[in-house]
């Protein structure tokens, strides 16, 4: 597992020496215990002590405080030394009573490690952005970067890849995205070099953001088609990618693939994710009603996004009534909240689909009727309605959305009779998916299952095994609480 899918797991708190009590020393002995985790993976090469030691500081990530960063940097680097000046003129100084207490505690080693150095850019980047001091915050993290171009180890590409986030966030937080795309780019192309494979999924995934945020779907498809591909090892990276997968998709007019990409985004977001889920939802809303789809009441009763679908709760029942007038009043009614969502073009496509929903419900309701009729019922705002109804029910009968015919010189829309249809594919068609989408969901939850390395070459001692249960137990337990930080 990765660190994206760990992030939860609450770290044991060590108990503070009698002459700490303090809030801080605490927070501060955590962050050394951290470290001494980080240099054990290094020494060791294993990479999941490091992604567990992630997991702990973004458990601590509110306790962060000036004083406890700067004795934390006096012990994990070489006081003097350029790292240890550059991310010190970041943390602002506080009272010395502080400084001394923390101070004293620490020893500082004879000489860093690169991923504590990382490690150390990482905790002062996060200090820093949640402060809201994002000036510092670019400036550390491109330092961050740097350090990171001369560094080829196998331990340090999952604080790498918290990096990489971090950096493009404190770019976005101040509204320079732009900047950094050709920095990303070489970071891809090194990462595709080195065999990074959580590096390249999650630079991918910025990339796929930068341009997405500036709306070139063109070069973010040309990117996403050409980058290379292997199997996912984040959960969250993954799910970021369904979901611009499925943006890509949509403004590409292929919805059956959009609708399939941010249906299974959402699916397997974590539970906490919830901002990220309510965003899948709403595009994936969108989606569905251009393919002419109705989404069930269910979909925006979900725990917690209740008010964020209001609008889309509101934009389907006018889609799927076919009311025009109803759709214009929905859609100039929650224009903003469209706008700030990127789906306003979307919406505007719509409106084909509540003419064309309308037509149904009129071609079922009535076995003949005129298009003067057809054209009130519909609202048609035209200055020639009757032209442009004649228009929309000769499409909808060559399209096939409606089986009935039009006599063009009385002006009438004459509907056929509805036949079974259960004498029709329609039912093989509908149970041919559904047994497709449980065979689908199944394979990927075989792919998805972890082995222990080497299992089948070496024999497990009785103590090993023990570990390894205790180990898969606390994954089991906090699995459900993944961290949704990064979303």
């Amino acid at each position: 597992m990765t660190q994206d899918v760990e992030m939860k797991e609450q770290p044991e708190q060590p108990t503070p020496s009698s002459s700490l009590t303090s809030p801080s020393p605490s927070t501060l002995q955590c962050l050394k215990d951290i470290a001494a985790l980080i240099e054990t993976g290094a020494y060791t090469r294993e990479v999941r002590r490091i992604v567990r030691a992630i997991r702990w500081t973004i458990q601590l990530r509110k306790n962060l405080k000036a004083s406890v960063l700067s004795a934390f940097l006096n012990f994990a680097l070489v006081p003097g030394s350029d790292v240890h000046s550059r991310l010190s003129s970041y943390v602002p100084k506080e009272d010395g009573h502080d400084m001394e207490v923390d101070s004293a505690t620490s020893a500082p080693t004879k000489h860093s490690l690169p991923e504590l150095e990382i490690f150390c850019y990482l905790v002062v980047l996060i200090f820093l952005i949640d402060q809201k001091r994002y000036s510092e915050a670019k400036a550390c993290s491109s330092g961050g970067i740097a350090r990171l171009r001369n560094l080829n180890r196998r331990t340090v590409d999952v604080l790498a890849s918290r990096l990489y986030y971090y950096y493009s966030l404190s770019y976005e937080l101040t509204g320079d995205l732009a900047e950094i795309r050709g920095n990303l780019l070489a970071l891809h192309r090194t990462a595709t070099l080195r065999h990074d494979e959580l590096g390249q999924e999650t630079l991918l995934n910025l990339l796929l953001r930068n341009y997405l945020h500036y709306n070139l779907y063109d070069q973010a498809e040309k990117l996403r088609s050409k980058a290379p591909r292997f199997e996912a090892h984040s959960n969250q990276q993954f799910c970021r990618y369904l979901f611009y997968l499925g943006k890509i998709r949509t403004i590409q007019l292929e919805y059956t693939d959009a609708k399939e990409s941010l249906l299974q985004a959402a699916r397997k977001a974590p539970i906490s994710a919830l901002g990220f889920r309510v965003q899948c939802n709403k595009w994936a809303v969108i989606v569905r009603l251009l393919l002419g789809e109705i989404p069930e009441r269910t979909v925006f009763m979900q725990k917690g996004m209740e008010k964020a679908l209001r609008p889309y709760f509101e934009l389907t029942n006018a889609v799927r009534i076919g009311d025009l007038e109803l759709f214009k009043s929905v859609a100039e009614k929650f224009a903003t909240t469209f706008s700030s969502d990127g789906t306003k073009n979307l919406i505007v496509r719509l409106r084909h689909n509540v003419i064309r929903t309308g037509l149904r419900n009129i071609s079922i309701s009535y076995s003949k009727i005129s298009l003067v009729d057809v054209a009130k019922k519909l609202r048609l705002d035209s200055p020639n309605p009757i032209a442009d109804a004649e228009s929309i029910v000769s499409k909808a009968i060559r399209d096939g959305a409606i089986d009935a015919t039009l006599d063009h010189g009385n002006g009438w829309m004459l509907s056929k009779e509805t036949g079974d249809i259960y004498s029709t594919n329609e039912p093989q068609i509908a149970f041919n998916s559904r047994i497709a989408f449980c065979l689908n969901m199944h394979n990927e939850a075989v792919r998805a299952l972890r082995f222990p390395p080497n299992s089948h070459k070496e024999k497990e001692s009785a103590e090993k095994r023990r570990e390894r249960q205790l180990q898969e137990q606390e994954l089991a337990k906090h699995i459900a609480e993944e961290d949704d930080d990064e979303f």
